[in-house]
């Protein structure tokens, strides 16, 4: 009986001692083959920022051929002047009114006992005055 407890333990040991080794093999090969993975995204990539270059070289070749004869070409890029229009903010009118609307609504949800009457008239009244005073404060900057 101790033979085959003996024997039982000893086989017990050595599948114990092949396995490590053969996880020891694998996460070598895992990691190999998230090498060899990388390496191919990177090429991927690679590729496409040539692809890219080629791109722009033949955009700017393109705008040299397209332009006007008597000008001379000194560099790759000509030069184009557009109107650049000036993005037009909120006017302080309007700020006024905005701000004056989500104030004087939630003052007049929070007051009334009619929460949504009381946060509609709110938000006029306001807006009202917000914009009023946004219009005193245009006045004042022009």
């Amino acid at each position: 009986m101790r033979a085959l407890y003996f024997v039982l333990l000893s086989l017990a040991i050595v599948s114990c001692r092949n396995q490590g080794s053969m996880d020891i093999k694998d996460a070598k090969q895992a990691s190999i083959d998230s090498m060899k993975i990388q390496i191919e995204k990177q090429k991927v990539i690679d590729s496409m920022q040539t692809e890219m270059a080629k791109v722009e070289t033949q955009k700017k070749e393109v705008i040299v051929v397209n332009q006007p004869a008597n000008t001379t070409a000194s560099t790759n890029a000509t030069t184009t002047t557009t109107p650049t229009t000036e993005k037009k903010g909120w006017s302080s009118t309007a700020k006024g009114a905005v701000i004056g609307a989500g104030v004087g609504a939630a003052t007049g949800a929070i007051i009334s006992k009619k929460k949504g009457q009381g946060a509609i008239i709110g938000g006029l009244a306001g807006a009202g005055v917000g914009a009023g005073t946004g219009a005193i404060i245009d006045g004042k900057k022009k």
